[in-house]
């Protein structure tokens, strides 16, 4: 290490796609960090980069060799990041850690896409020994590099140290307009704007809030392509055409970044013929958990969430090519219709209206999932704020957002988005397109699942009386499990002796 009497500020482990970014982001801010993974030559890789990108300055990132050497080179007590694979490596990290010397004042700092559940464990198993703090990080590659939207949850004494820093990598937003202040080159700082950084709450809150993050982000991602695919297969239009669309609706309210990075994936084209990429990747889509880990939440808590849900389901499904290829040949859809030039501007239309009432639902399902979660496990949750760390830095970014953060602003204890004015005039102005959309597309035999499920959800959130009455009926009948009567008090329990020839009425 040069510097012979410097100390570094922050210790970090896990130099993957996200912690060499993570890494040089905190460098461009100012702190020294010693860093250790067990490639060497990721260790190498990223003193290498940063002596590129600070030509002439002082070194920022010094190699380590060991978990030994780390912690002899940081200033005590010892605050040190953890960027690797959820599961059994941060376990693997924190008992080397414990071996080669850590303190109980020392603070670790995990990065990762924990499971919420495993991070709450984590804390008390750990208590002792160090300070287990989470921050899960959105925004890729890009946003690790730049600015990522960061959500941090445990002890708030490890909070108030971590977060001068946090908020000094953090992407930043322009407090009036509510849009991103863009870092895109090495060596740059943000000196102004709200960061996309705030503390969410006790330990495993700000991995479950990102957790619901990456569910949202299923689903959009699903309800653009299911738009991409109504226009390439329904209406026939090509890549370019498509794109163009794309690149026409993100001027509008359906500005966001998966919307933006879209665009450019439709016109990637290769080879000699400039044939579109798109059309030569296979369709099977991947998956790391987190959407799973949203929908079965959501079941867990009784918290509908059809569309995060369905999206997961595409996935799945997606993968199952050869039965899909084998049913193409068997199964028959509609015919193909062919339409005006005015009858295809009406049905783009359409689809705009859809894509951006199905986001709506989409996000309405997210947040009313954490606020169950808040109910549930006695967490405070700031609505306002975990949408306004998510307008920059992340993947779900859009300037949508900045109309949840006014709804939540407006009202710190609403219990649906679909129940805030703003998002219910939304739905009601366009929803009769929404409807028409979705009847294009299933005449036409393309599968929109996600814009569906978000309709289905609009139309049973806004029914006063929906058919579960019947169901109830029917769970009485064949298994005793009894009903409330809306002509009784609340709470009072029926059942119907429903062998008996006269039926009778039993009151529990």
């Amino acid at each position: 290490m040069t510097q012979e009497n410097a100390l570094c500020d922050i210790g970090f482990i896990g130099l993957g796609v996200m912690g060499k970014n993570l890494v040089l982001n905190l460098a461009d801010n100012g702190f020294n960090i010693a860093a250790f993974d067990l490639d060497n030559e990721k260790v190498k890789g990223v003193i290498d980069q940063d002596r590129a990108e600070n030509e002439g300055g002082k070194a920022r990132v010094f190699g380590c060799s060991s978990y030994t050497e780390l912690l002899s080179k940081l200033k005590a007590p010892h605050l040190i990041v953890l960027s690797v694979p959820a599961g059994a490596p941060v376990d693997q990290v924190c008992g080397s850690l414990i071996g080669a010397g850590i303190q109980p004042d020392d603070i670790v700092i995990d990065t990762g896409n924990s499971l919420w559940v495993d991070t709450v464990a984590r804390e008390e198993k750990y208590k002792s020994q160090f300070i287990l703090f989470s921050s899960a990080v959105s925004g890729g590659e890009v946003g690790a590099r730049f600015g990522p939207a960061l959500m941090p949850s445990g002890s708030p004494y490890a909070w108030a140290r971590i977060k001068p820093i946090w908020e000094a990598i953090s992407a930043k937003v322009d407090p009036i307009t509510g849009k991103p202040i863009e870092r895109t080159a090495p060596g740059e700082t943000i000196e102004h704007g709200d960061p996309c950084a705030a503390y969410i709450g006790p330990a495993g809150a700000g991995h479950y809030v990102k957790m619901v993050h990456n569910g949202i982000e299923y689903a959009d991602m699903q309800i653009i392509c299911e738009a991409y695919h109504v226009l390439r297969n329904g209406l026939g239009m090509s890549c370019e055409e498509v794109a163009d669309t794309f690149e026409q609706w993100n001027r509008g309210p359906l500005d966001s970044y998966l919307m933006e990075i879209s665009v450019e994936v439709l016109r990637q084209t290769v080879g000699d013929n400039n044939e579109p990429l798109v059309d030569l990747i296979l369709d099977k889509a991947g998956q790391k958990g987190t959407g799973l880990w949203t929908a079965v939440s959501s079941l867990e808590v009784g918290c509908p969430a059809p569309t995060i849900s369905q999206a997961v389901y595409a996935r799945s499904l997606s993968s199952f090519k050869e039965i899909r290829q084998q049913a193409s040949t068997i199964l028959e859809g509609p015919a193909p219709s062919t339409l005006t030039e005015q009858e295809k501007t009406q049905f783009i239309s359409r689809l705009h209206d859809a894509i951006y009432c199905s986001k709506i639902c989409a996000y309405a399902q997210g947040f009313q999932l954490m606020k169950l979660a808040e109910k549930e496990h006695n967490w405070t949750l700031n609505f306002a704020n975990i949408a306004k760390i998510w307008r920059a830095g992340c993947i779900i970014r859009a300037v949508f957002l900045q109309s949840i953060t006014e709804a939540f602003t407006r009202d710190a204890d609403l219990e649906n988005l679909l129940l805030d004015e703003f998002f219910a005039k939304q739905l009601n102005l366009h929803q009769q397109n929404w409807r028409q959309s979705i009847a294009d597309a299933t005449l036409l035999g393309i599968p929109v699942g996600a814009l569906s499920s978000a309709l289905s959800y609009f139309d049973s959130v806004r029914t006063a009386v929906l058919p579960a009455n019947l169901l109830q009926g029917q769970r009485d009948f064949f298994g005793a499990h009894t009903f409330e009567r809306l002509d009784q008090t609340p709470g009072k329990k029926y059942h119907v002796q429903w062998s008996t020839k006269e039926r009778d009425l039993v009151e529990l």
